[in-house]
């Protein structure tokens, strides 16, 4: 497997369907969740990067104790995002001790650097979101938008968290649907053809289902979703009928 020397962020070669690992997660409870999923290779010398996706594509990862610590992850998202040979995405761990530093790293990685930041409670749970975005990059890299040249626009946080209300919808699928539907409007109206390339039939059913089945407090599907924009909330309804 190529190799880049110790401090560089040049591409990696990455089989399909394998992750390669910076080797300080070895015996971590991270890769322990992996195992078995996906094929995991060890190297040495892959900082800033923790684990890389495929050639182009890449995991940053901030722990608990990087958070409390102190701004020292900064320097390594900002050495990928001025990367022209990779697409990073940061996943954050968001626990109890560690909330209140995430406000500060939420506006770094998404509003300065324009980067996608997907919030973990722990290990555990990131490495069941590695292994979803490992299966993404199987995908041919016209439908997968992880691998697009340019950098997709990344979803406010809170329509995020809205779509991940769906049933069956969690924090990749979310990612991936807004990437093909940017607004709550777009995805409302999608078809049933439209959606199922994008998250599979199963989902696509749940999704439409969602926002066409009437709900005895509300009538027909009616969505509230409420925007903080410069400090100032405001709420917006949207209610698609049956047809």
């Amino acid at each position: 497997m190529a190799r880049n020397p110790a401090g560089s962020t040049g591409p990696v070669h990455v089989p399909i369907g394998h992750v390669v690992a910076n080797d300080r997660w070895r015996g971590s409870q991270l890769v322990q969740g992996m195992q078995g999923k996906v094929k995991i290779v060890f190297e040495d010398g892959l900082t800033p990067v923790d684990f890389y996706l495929s050639s182009r594509s890449c995991i940053l990862y901030v722990t608990e104790a990087d958070l409390v610590a102190g701004n020292g992850y900064r320097k390594k998202l900002v050495r990928v995002r001025n990367s022209s040979n990779l697409q990073g995405i940061v996943i954050v761990e968001k626990t109890q001790m560690s909330e209140q530093y995430f406000s500060a790293i939420q506006k770094f990685t998404v509003l300065d650097l324009g980067m996608v930041l997907l919030p973990v409670a722990s290990q555990m749970e990131a490495s069941c979101l590695i292994i979803q975005l490992v299966q993404e990059q199987t995908k041919e890299p016209s439908k997968n938008p992880f691998l697009s040249k340019k950098r997709a626009p990344i979803p406010e946080l809170s329509l995020l968290r809205t779509v991940q209300q769906i049933p069956g919808v969690g924090k990749v699928k979310a990612l991936l649907l807004l990437q093909k539907f940017p607004s709550i409007q777009q995805l409302s109206n999608a078809s049933l053809r439209e959606l199922e390339p994008v998250v599979g039939p199963a989902v696509a059913q749940h999704i439409q289902a969602f926002f066409t089945q009437p709900r005895p407090s509300t009538g027909p599907c009616q969505l509230h979703l409420q925007k903080y924009v410069s400090g100032t909330c405001t709420s917006l309804h949207l209610r698609r009928h049956p047809p």
